[in-house]
């Protein structure tokens, strides 16, 4: 049987991680997942009979959480392009943008903006100035012109804007039914 000083240790280092991991899904890092991973780790370190065990049927739930936060961005960022008439390849352009982007925002942060807040900025930023380039890219290999093409890409950088905000949310209720599994 674990002492209560190893179960306390335990319940604040999930909790950092927990913590420290919706950050990351704030810097485009699947943040939701490493969640999962450490809720895990916490159920099996953790004996059954604990008082704070957590349980499988909790994890589940993060699971369908962690899936609804990556459809909530999927579907957001490609639910922009088509919404406006953008072509599949537009979409596949942004999403990839998206991703060069967000690499770009973690090498070339907006920390000297404020320090934390300016690194998650500079992400989300980047991440949807990628997609408004790549869906432009791919209007524009269609022959759209540049009116059309920037409408699309402007679609695409709002829908990824806002699909990362949400698999955020997602991410800050990952961790409120995280905490209130391991209370009560």
């Amino acid at each position: 049987m674990l002492s209560t000083t190893w179960v306390v240790l335990l319940i604040v280092a999930l909790l950092t991680v927990l913590i420290a991991s919706w950050i990351l899904t704030l810097l485009g890092i699947p943040g939701n997942w490493i969640m999962i991973a450490a809720v895990v780790a916490y159920d099996v370190l953790l004996p059954t009979n604990s008082a704070c065990h957590i349980g499988w049927l909790w994890v589940g739930a993060l699971v369908l959480l962690a899936l609804l936060g990556e459809f909530l961005e999927f579907i957001a960022g490609a639910a922009g392009v088509a919404k406006v008439g953008g072509t599949r390849l537009s979409a596949c352009l942004a999403l990839v943008g998206s991703m060069i982007g967000g690499i770009v925002g973690v090498i070339f942060p907006l920390g000297w903006l404020l320090p934390v807040i300016g690194q998650v900025l500079g992400v989300l930023f980047f991440a949807s100035a990628g997609a408004l380039v790549g869906a432009m890219l791919g209007e524009d290999w269609h022959g759209r012109d540049l009116n059309d093409s920037f409408r699309v890409g402007m679609a695409a950088f709002w829908g990824r804007l806002l699909g990362s905000i949400a698999k955020s949310l997602v991410g800050g209720v990952m961790v409120a039914v995280t905490t209130a599994g391991v209370f009560l």
